[in-house]
């Protein structure tokens, strides 16, 4: 696996305490600025806090996903007016890629709407990890679940990151999907961690879940026997024709609230502020920043929604003297 920032700071296992939800509810509820004060004072003891790790994200295989994913444009349960395609061929995946790095991106990861990936797609995984990783990039798939055998190969192939999301805490999970279990997802993140990659693993905020739902993620992640090394919070982006596409927005305070718990919770993780950022203000980033945010999505789309602007993202972090962190 590359050496990455990450390996020459302390690991997430080394850092790790166990959470409590009393301990993580006080968290919430800490006055705003004391908060924030809190979060970036833990960021500062593991990250430069003026870098961010820059990735882009790539729909290497788009719609007729069999789950039900209330918030997902690409289940096939939905009209959402997405067309299903065909696993992307290798020298579109090199071509983008490439274009990822030129425009700044460390880490290039690659996703398909599968409930879980066939054996037979497996060797045509491998030769995209390794095309990329020849480029000098960091690898990153979402696949769906993983078997063992599957974990193994793709680790072997020196896949660095394998995102698996828990979407919500335990107990809001079920009103999100019914297709696959919360205890699924987590016997993929211990396939994952067998075979020897790092976990990327977050959930969504604003899919009509309560503060309670919140920490319930939060504490599933913070607990696990290592916590993710990569923890994406993202905010939901509404899709017609999906079950949650009528939710009511976050407040931004509190999705703010929630970066900041994380980063305190998971305090050697890179947190990454994901999906959404095309919806929030540049203020409203600029805290979660300032809450221990370090790690985006660059580049147009997010596989099907949008994404800001490079032109947009470039002046911002000119305003703020945020410079991509070094992988």
């Amino acid at each position: 696996m590359t050496t990455t920032t990450l390996d020459r700071r302390t690991k997430p296992s080394e850092a790790k305490q166990a959470w409590t939800y009393d301990a993580a509810r006080a968290l919430f509820e800490l006055p705003f600025a004391d908060l924030i004060f809190r979060a970036q004072t833990v960021h500062r003891m593991h990250f430069d806090p003026n870098e961010v790790q820059m990735s882009t994200l790539l729909s290497i295989k788009t719609g007729g996903c069999p789950e039900d994913c209330g918030y997902c444009s690409q289940s096939a349960k939905f009209e959402t007016g997405l067309k299903a395609s065909k696993l992307m061929a290798l020298e579109e995946v090199k071509t983008a890629a490439a274009h990822a790095k030129a425009g700044g991106a460390s880490r290039f990861c690659m996703g398909a709407a599968w409930r879980e990936p066939k054996d037979r797609d497996i060797d045509t995984l491998v030769h995209m990890i390794s095309e990329v990783k020849a480029m000098g990039m960091e690898t990153c798939m979402t696949l769906g679940m993983l078997t063992k055998t599957q974990a193994s190969r793709l680790a072997e192939a020196g896949l660095d990151y394998y995102n698996h999301n828990i979407d919500t805490g335990p107990e809001y999970y079920g009103k999100v999907i019914t297709t696959r279990t919360m205890q699924d997802r987590l016997d993929t993140l211990e396939n994952v961690r067998e075979a020897g990659m790092a976990v990327c693993c977050g959930g969504i905020i604003g899919m009509g879940e309560e503060r309670d739902d919140r920490i319930g993620m939060l504490l599933t992640l913070a607990n696990l026997p290592t916590p993710p090394e990569s923890v994406p919070i993202n905010a939901l982006m509404k899709v017609k024709g999906t079950p949650l596409g009528e939710s009511a927005s976050i407040e931004s305070f509190e999705f703010i609230r929630t970066i900041a718990s994380a980063r305190i919770m998971m305090p050697t993780s890179v947190v990454r502020l994901s999906a959404g950022r095309e919806n929030m203000s540049e203020e409203t980033q600029s805290l979660c920043f300032l809450a221990g945010a370090n790690s985006i999505f660059i580049g147009p789309k997010l596989l099907t929604t949008k994404n800001p602007a490079k032109e947009k993202d470039d002046a911002l972090w000119a305003k703020l003297g945020i410079r991509p962190m070094d992988v």
